[in-house]
């Protein structure tokens, strides 16, 4: 069982390494063009980031909206978020 464990924190902490790497690549494109083009949300290959700051508006569309995507791009920072509104209604039918 210990074994188990040690992995586990092992791909956690590898996962972890990935998302802070694409959140530097992510910043260094964006520093990368022209001030009045920057817009501080897009993707990193297939990593979606956003370093706006949140709205209300965002986060539920982001996390309660049954009529989205299952999985978004995360309201603040690297990588996915859960929809949880659109779980619901997918269990419900």
């Amino acid at each position: 069982m210990g074994e188990q464990r040690k992995g586990r924190s092992t791909l956690s902490g590898l996962w972890k390494l990935v998302l802070a790497a694409v959140g530097v690549a992510a910043v260094v494109q964006e520093l990368r063009k022209p001030s009045d083009e920057r817009t501080w949300h897009g993707h990193v290959g297939v990593f979606p980031y956003d370093f706006r700051v949140p709205t209300l508006e965002r986060v539920k569309n982001t996390y309660w909206n049954p009529n989205g995507p299952l999985v978004s791009s995360r309201v603040w920072g690297v990588g996915w978020a859960l929809n949880l509104g659109a779980v619901k209604k997918l269990i419900r039918g």
